[in-house]
């Protein structure tokens, strides 16, 4: 029998990997995780985490300067980067650190450097230049940002350097329409930055329902960010005052920031992965079968880095399901269905289950769509004009909810209850025998009348 190093090896130290790495050496399994950046992943480093605290400060913001309607004399009204952009990093750190002493007070060996594919059961360490070997190896190394390779893109950020900016810009230009994207155009402007918003389709948030989607576009623009629709980047060019990007319409915009969020890959590239037999699809992601296995016997692959559902929490139980599955002779496979997400808009969105349109694809005409759209309680004083939005769709003669869309103050907040309804396959008959608490946004949830054709 072979002896290997290691019995696990994991490639990464985010949420998934940390999560498989502390499961696994609990078990009493030797076990490493090699990272070549700050344990925690981009949701900890670079993603989630830092992208929220940057909300929460530009929500600070708009509530100051809503509280004079409210009573509150809160004087001339400033905002330091340098402040926000410190603590957040502080904190960013201080997380990072935990993730790392989870792993080693656990009895995981952590390697801080970059672990590339020799074959199937032997690594390199890049730093060191060491080898080592495992029965089992984890992929785990999530995904990268994407840019389009046009004249000057070398002048664009994308969502790593966003958080870590020296100073923070009078003008901002964010190009894409996708998640990413509107939520920074959301915080820029939110800190008192002149903020465009460009993208390619018609409208943003693409797969998420359609009527989301307008209301989103609406929000954005009541954040007072100037959306532009159908146009993509040709050029960026730099000037002595700052950038001027020319679109495919023929159209320029002068700014002192491009941000690009156009998309993020699989971060397979120089991995090696093909001296390990692991195939990937053409976008480089891993492939999978439902325990995450990938093409090699031994070589799994959890969280972004395979393409599926690429969500944080998504990440840790695939990592948990494949803990149960390759240590626990429990063959686990996660249920990517019916997931509960939000988007960190201001206001956020939130949704779960089918959009209306997937809805009538899969079901035709046997469903039904219950919704409202009203202005909320607090903003009647503030002067705030952003709407809510909620959306329950029904199907069948028992009208089981197979989808909840919300855009709206603590939509990512309500969802989270709402998407265990979803899950459990509660129905509207459930909700409508639900009191309502009195008075909050939520209780719209449990008083919803169709909606008429």
């Amino acid at each position: 029998m072979t002896e290997y190093d290691f019995d696990l090896f994991i490639i990464g130290a985010g949420s998934g990997g940390v999560r498989a790495g502390r499961l696994a050496a609990q078990l009493g399994k030797r076990v490493a995780v090699a990272e070549e950046s700050l344990p925690g992943g981009t949701c900890v480093v670079r993603g989630c985490v830092p992208k929220k605290y940057l909300v929460y400060g530009a929500d600070y913001g708009a509530s100051l300067r809503e509280a004079a309607q409210y009573g509150w004399s809160t004087g001339e009204v400033s905002f330091d980067w340098p402040t926000l952009r410190d603590a957040i990093q502080k904190e960013v750190s201080r997380l990072s650190g935990i993730y790392g002493n989870i792993l080693e007070k656990n009895g995981a060996t952590l390697y801080r450097e970059r672990a590339v594919f020799v074959d199937a059961h032997t690594l390199r360490l890049t730093t060191s230049g060491k080898t080592v070997t495992a029965k089992t190896i984890l992929v785990a190394v999530g995904g990268y940002p994407w840019t389009p390779n046009i004249k000057g893109a070398e002048h664009a950020i994308v969502s790593d350097d966003a958080f870590t900016l020296e100073a923070l810009p009078d003008r901002a230009l964010v190009i894409g329409g996708g998640y990413i994207a509107c939520e920074f155009a959301g915080i820029y402007a939110g800190l008192g930055v002149t903020t465009t918003q460009a993208y390619r389709g018609d409208k943003l948030l693409n797969g998420f329902d359609e009527e989301v989607r307008e209301q989103v576009g609406a929000l954005q623009v009541n954040n007072k960010i100037d959306v532009k629709y159908k146009v993509s980047p040709t050029e960026i060019k730099k000037t002595s005052g700052g950038y001027i990007v020319t679109f495919d319409d023929g159209s320029k915009i002068g700014t002192d920031v491009v941000f690009m969020a156009t998309g993020r890959k699989p971060n397979t590239e120089t991995l090696g992965l093909e001296k390990a037999g692991v195939k990937v699809d053409g976008s480089g992601a891993i492939v999978v079968d439902a325990y995450s296995k990938s093409s090699a016997k031994n070589i799994y692959a959890v969280g972004d880095v395979t393409n599926r559902v690429n969500l944080t929490p998504v990440a840790i139980r695939e990592a948990v399901a494949f803990i149960e599955t390759v240590f626990k002779k429990n063959k686990t496979a996660y249920d990517h269905s019916n997931i509960a997400s939000a988007v960190f808009t201001r206001p956020p969105v939130g949704s779960v289950g089918l959009s209306e349109e997937e809805a009538r694809r899969t079901h035709g005409d046997d469903i039904t769509i219950y919704a409202t759209d009203f202005r909320p309680m607090k903003n009647a004083l503030s002067g705030n004009p952003h709407r809510v939005l909620m959306k329950l769709i029904t199907q069948g003669e028992k009208e089981t909810v197979i989808g909840i869309h919300m855009v709206g103050d603590y939509s990512g907040e309500i969802i989270q209850a709402l998407g265990i309804c979803v899950k459990a396959g509660l129905t509207k008959a459930d909700f409508d025998a639900t009191c309502a608490v009195h008075p909050t946004l939520a209780e719209e949830i449990v008083t919803l009348k169709a909606r008429e054709s």
